[in-house]
Formats: C-alpha cells, sequence, structure tokens
C-alpha cells in the first residue's frame, strides 16, 4: 500500500452539542483530497481527538472515511491505546470497514519497557492483514520507542512505516538502519524539511488542513534536487507550521487547526473536554497568523 508523502492527520468535526458532524466530516475529506491534495487521511488519531471519542464512534468514522474516500486516497486508522487487546479490537474493526492501514500510536501512561512495546506492536501486527504504521511521540505518551525496537519491528512483514516525533537523531538511525520495504515519516511539520534531508520519505501533518498544497510542493522540490527552492517554501511556511502549536504559547492540538478551519469558512466545530477553545488572545494570534499568510 502507497500512502504517499503527505499525509494529513484529520480533525474530527463536531456540532454544536459535540456529537461527529457527519456532513461537516464528508465535506472536509472532500477538501483536504481535492483542495489540499493530501496522499492519505489519518481517522481518529491524536489529531482526530482519539482520547474522546467512543469505540462505536471510531468504528462509524473508519467506515464513514472508507466510503466517502471511494478510493480517491487511502484511509489510515488511528487504533492504537495503551491496552493491547482493545487496539487489536479496533484494529480487527478497521479492517472489516475497509481502512487501508492502522496508526499505532506507543503505549502512554502505563511506560513498558522496549520489549513491552516490541511485543505489544508485534501482536497487533499478527493480528490483522493490514499494513502497519507505528508511531512514536514521547512528548504525549511519556515512553520512546527506541531505534532499536523501531528496527526490530520493521523485520515483521506488515509493518511497513513509523510516524515519529522523536529527535533527529533518532529518525535518521531508523532512517539509515530500516528495510527498503519500511518507511519513516516526521511527525512535525516545523521538521518536515531536515527529516526529508536525513531519509525520511515524508510526513504525516496536521498544517496540511491548511497548506497542503506548498507543503506538497516543497517536498516534491526536495525530492526532485531543487533544494534552494525546498529551502525557501519551508521558511514561508514555517510560521504556520509553529504558529498551529504555538499561539504564541503552547496549545494543545487540535484547538488551534480547528480554529483555523473554522476561521477559512471550512466548519469542524469546537473540541471536546478535557481540550478548550482557545481564548481571545490565542484566537487573535491565529487570524494574524492566517491574514499575514494571504498578504504573502
Amino acid at each position: 500500500m502507497e500512502f504517499g508523502r503527505l499525509i494529513t492527520a484529520m480533525v474530527t468535526p463536531f456540532d454544536a452539542e459535540g456529537r461527529i458532524d457527519w456532513e461537516a466530516t464528508g465535506r472536509l475529506i472532500d477538501y483536504l483530497i481535492d483542495e489540499q491534495g493530501t496522499d492519505s487521511i489519518v481517522v481518529s488519531g491524536t489529531t482526530g481527538e482519539s482520547p474522546t471519542l467512543d469505540d462505536d464512534e471510531k468504528i462509524q468514522l473508519f467506515r464513514f472515511a472508507v466510503e466517502r474516500a471511494g478510493g480517491r486516497v487511502p484511509v489510515i486508522a488511528g487504533t492504537g491505546s495503551n491496552n493491547t487487546a482493545h487496539s487489536i479490537h479496533l484494529t480487527k474493526e478497521a479492517e472489516a470497514a475497509g481502512a487501508d492501514g492502522v496508526l499505532l500510536v506507543a503505549p502512554y501512561y502505563n511506560k513498558p519497557s522496549q520489549e513491552g512495546l516490541y511485543q505489544h506492536f508485534r501482536a497487533i501486527a499478527e493480528s490483522t492483514k493490514l499494513p502497519v504504521m507505528l508511531y512514536n511521540v514521547p512528548g504525549r505518551t511519556g515512553v520512546n520507542l527506541n531505534a532499536d525496537t523501531t528496527l526490530r519491528l520493521a523485520q515483521i512483514p506488515n509493518i511497513v512505516a513509523m510516524k515519529d516525533c522523536a529527535p533527529t537523531e533518532q529518525l535518521t538511525a531508523i532512517a539509515a538502519g530500516a528495510p527498503a520495504h519500511f518507511r519513516v515519516y516526521s511527525g512535525d511539520d516545523s521538521q518536515t524539511l531536515p527529516a526529508l534531508a536525513v531519509g525520511a520519505y515524508g510526513i504525516v501533518s496536521v498544517a496540511s488542513h491548511i497548506v497542503g498544497r506548498e507543503m506538497k510542493r516543497m517536498i516534491q522540490a526536495y525530492v526532485e534536487g531543487r533544494t534552494a527552492e525546498a529551502a525557501k517554501l519551508h521558511q514561508r511556511l514555517s510560521p504556520i507550521f509553529k504558529g498551529l502549536f504555538n499561539c504564541p504559547h503552547p496549545v494543545p492540538n487540535p484547538v488551534p487547526v480547528k480554529y483555523a478551519l473554522n476561521h477559512l469558512g471550512i466548519p469542524v466545530g469546537g473540541v471536546r473536554l478535557p481540550l478548550v477553545p482557545l481564548n481571545e488572545a490565542e484566537a487573535a494570534f491565529v487570524r494574524n497568523l492566517l491574514a499575514d499568510r494571504e498578504r504573502e
């Protein structure tokens, strides 16, 4: 399965009562494919507020996204948790729903050993025929899926990719040692170009909700050897990459990107508790960020 170089970690639109807004979800999927040019979408990931989606909502979301995408792009289902049996259950549901792959976040809070991480991911991978993308985000999970364990997991045939938010030296080690079928993706928009430079294949992005087309041009420029052009594009996009997470201080994802989409006339609603909307100063920061981009 080819996931492409630009994968969007999609927000989950909610209505005024905090329920999934299916009409808005369908419009968002079309917008990401048709207007932003995403190569794949992830549903029910961190950006999709998976911690506050119940299992029924997740399974409905898998089915809906597959149907709406209609084969135009792959749909990757977020089925990871800190409970191996639960992740296996969700992964089987994603496969039954027609998903093209699954994204498995490293177990959070219970902080397993490297051997525990290996056994966790192996058990889930062996429960499905779907391609598996590992997701390492130590800042959220409290555990780092290190390079040695990742490369060990990469020997499992259907573990095909890694979304990594670890420091560049770890990403470099994984890219250098991985088998040919295994692709490394950055999980940090601001590290897209540096990650490509050390061997990453692409990005699992939040900013592609807003600047997907520009990101594709940047990636393509780098891949085709036009590195100076890629650098210029990265410099131009850098304020967006930073500003969707720091407004100007850190704000939890996906609060800023949901505000930005709503401001741009793409309704996605609010966020579920324990996340809260931007305050007025934060909202003004995002509005100014978008206005500056329009003036370029």
